[in-house]
């Protein structure tokens, strides 16, 4: 029971943070949306509109990543037994969904600056990207230590590195601009970004799609999950043997349990619950286990 309650506690600690990055995050952001428009406004640069229009996607991608935080904590009912928990997998797909149509948008854009470039004033583009590199890469940094432990996390760690990564290209591409006149510099540059925005989404894409279908979590092999069940005495064999996720925090996991023939209801009971622990070191939370004899195993026609 203690070890439960730590795991517990671990995980509340862990939802707490996030969810305080989350809304640190927003608001920074939202606030360098407004300066960001009102100086592309009052200079008439189409790129810091850009990046601004860029920016305030990522917030609504925040939002949803919030909201879907706050749904894992509404309690299951009669017609959602696992609760709203899926939500939070199928905003992690939207949101690397969302990235990869911004680097189609960033290319265009860029294709389009570098065909037809205009005087910019470069001083101004670097100093207000300069001021998204901060806001970005220090919201970032709140979601650096959980971003392995969950999708959501990670696709909201991305946002903001990809919008930092922008804003340096924004700031470089704005002092060469200002020294050289070389304003096809600024489409150069990204470009470049887009790239790297690109190589670092398209994981999270297949992540977050594969747990949309049901598929097993990364981190899931399910003949480790069979040996660790053989190491327990008593246990003959562990089959059909179905692993998801629940959330981007959360797994279950399903299969038929073979015993020793001779074993009795109370050891039985022992070794699901060490079977269970053992699942929970495995990131497993939520195990249901159909117990067979090793002289009596399912048929085919009733597995």
């Amino acid at each position: 029971m203690e070890h439960n309650h730590t795991h517990h506690h671990d995980h509340s600690i862990i939802l707490t943070h996030v969810n305080t990055a989350f809304i640190v995050g927003i608001i920074l952001n939202l606030l360098f949306v407004v300066i960001e428009a009102i100086v592309g406004l009052s200079v008439h640069s189409l790129s810091l509109l850009s990046d601004a229009g860029h920016n305030l996607a990522d917030v609504a991608s925040l939002a949803l990543s919030l909201l879907a935080f706050r749904l894992l904590k509404i309690k299951s009912n009669e017609s959602y037994t696992y609760g709203y928990r899926k939500t939070s997998i199928l905003v992690a797909l939207f949101n690397s969904m969302i990235l990869i149509a911004s680097i189609g948008a960033i290319f265009y854009e860029a294709a389009h600056r570098f065909f037809n470039p205009e005087p910019l004033p470069g001083q101004t583009i670097a100093v207000v990207a300069g001021i998204g590199i901060l806001i970005n890469a220090a919201t970032a940094l709140m979601f650096l230590r959980h971003k392995e432990k969950d999708l959501n996390v990670k696709s909201a760690y991305l946002h903001l590195m990809s919008d930092a990564l922008v804003s340096l290209g924004l700031v470089i591409g704005g002092i060469i601009m200002f020294y050289t006149q070389w304003f096809w510099i600024d489409s150069v540059l990204s470009m470049i970004v887009a790239i790297i925005i690109l190589f670092s989404t398209w994981k999270l894409l297949k992540d977050s799609l594969r747990l949309s279908l049901d598929g097993v979590p990364e981190y899931i092999h399910i003949h480790e999950i069979k040996e660790t069940a053989l190491k327990i005495a008593g246990v003959k064999d562990l089959h059909h043997i179905h692993a998801w996720a629940i959330s981007t925090t959360e797994n279950a996991l399903t299969a038929h349990l073979v015993l020793d023939k001779n074993t009795t209801i109370a050891d039985e009971n022992i070794i699901k619950r060490e079977l269970k622990h053992e699942l929970e070191h495995k990131n497993i939370h939520h195990v249901t286990l159909e117990t067979e004899r090793e002289n009596d195993p399912c048929g085919a026609e009733v597995c």
